[in-house]
């Protein structure tokens, strides 16, 4: 499986437990443990946000520890909050999908789209546009690599990188976010999910 951060359009620290809750289950996935978090950061997980766990504790890996993430000086590992208040505390959430019943793909088309035109698109193709989640599991599992920006099902524009390029975000591998553009405006390529079972048009039938 695959641990992914996430915060809604609203911004950091805006949900609660239960919010965060929803918004994993919304993206394909559920609340991550403290264990599935470890063994992120074993694997390379940086990520300088706190957010809710499946135990209500709220925690975040550093493997590169530096100054603006809570001191240079201290030791790389998971850091811990503790225990904080399920109703009235607002972190992100750390999310975890381990299933992909489908193929996550980039849509051609002969131009960029707004979200609406996105959505329709995906539609038009038999897929709908993929969660958060399921480009997480795609990038994982599938190692879907492409440098294009598109939409996702949440408003958000990302991207997945399995082989750094320099071009494309940075050394490191992972699944890049340009955040949550104006939906009707903003003109960005699309990811489609389609369900397995459902073949692509164009994609060779398994005889």
């Amino acid at each position: 499986g695959v641990i992914f951060p996430y915060h809604p359009r609203l911004g950091r620290y805006t949900l609660n437990f239960h919010e965060a809750q929803q918004a994993c289950l919304e993206q394909d996935g559920i609340l991550a443990s403290h264990d599935q978090l470890h063994q992120a950061w074993l694997e390379g997980l940086d990520w300088c946000n706190a957010g809710w766990l499946e135990d209500g504790s709220v925690q975040y890996p550093i493997s590169r520890p530096r100054e603006r993430c809570g001191r240079a000086d201290t030791p790389v590992g998971v850091r811990n909050y503790g225990y904080r208040h399920k109703e009235s505390e607002h972190y992100d959430a750390f999310c975890f999908t381990s299933n992909l019943n489908g193929k996550v793909y980039f849509l051609k088309t002969f131009r960029k789209l707004s979200y609406p035109e996105a959505v329709q698109a995906c539609k038009n193709n038999g897929a709908a546009v993929a969660k958060v989640g399921q480009l997480y599991a795609a990038w994982k599992i599938q190692l879907l690599d492409r440098c294009e920006a598109g939409w996702l099902e949440d408003g958000s524009i990302r991207y997945p990188i399995v082989n750094p390029r320099a071009r494309c975000g940075g050394r490191e591998p992972g699944v890049r976010n340009l955040g949550f553009p104006d939906k009707k405006y903003k003109l960005f390529g699309v990811y489609c999910f389609k369900k397995a079972g459902e073949v692509p048009p164009g994609a060779p039938k398994r005889v």
